[in-house]
């Protein structure tokens, strides 16, 4: 059972607890543009759980979404699909999680096709790669790492497989 305080069971409640991050990350002094940024990342991130999961959630709908302005930290997770499963609707060749990590986050594609859209994720590493924020991102058995104001990707293979998808900001 997750705690109400960290489950957002529907995107309007993920979209108002992400408003109130970024409330409380400017009240704590943080520059408005820098926190927009935080924001954008994180609202990117937590939005593909709801679109790309709709009417297909395995077991628990919704988004864990946790932080810590004084630690400057974000933690996103969804029981859901998994980027592998999604982008294999489009891409049937992708068999890996690995690959498809690599390609979520180089390549304009999108498991919402004919929709024209699949920017998100190299929107994500863009900030990153000019910002001082790092990003852990894993799916199945697949672990990404980008790290502050690099857009180098490291993706390895682990030991543990995630539903889903699971995501570590820090700023």
């Amino acid at each position: 059972e997750i705690s109400a305080d960290f489950h957002c069971s529907n995107s309007a409640v993920f979209q108002t607890r992400l408003i109130k991050m970024q409330e409380e990350m400017l009240s704590s002094g943080k520059e408005k543009g820098f926190v927009s940024l935080v924001g954008a990342i994180s609202g990117e991130i937590g939005n593909n759980s709801y679109d790309h999961n709709v009417g297909n959630w395995p077991d628990i709908p919704g988004v864990f979404f946790g932080y810590d302005n004084s630690n400057n930290i974000i933690v996103l997770a969804d029981r859901g699909l998994g980027i592998l499963k999604t982008l294999s609707r489009v891409r049937p060749s992708l068999n890996v999680h690995e690959d498809a990590l690599y390609v979520a986050f180089t390549e304009r594609i999108s498991g919402r096709a004919p929709e024209e859209r699949g920017n998100g994720l190299k929107f994500v590493r863009k900030i990153i790669a000019e910002n001082p924020i790092s990003l852990s991102f894993q799916t199945g058995d697949a672990k990404l790492q980008i790290e502050k104001k690099s857009g180098d990707l490291h993706i390895v293979k682990t030991r543990n497989n995630v539903q889903g998808c699971f995501a570590i900001i820090k700023f």
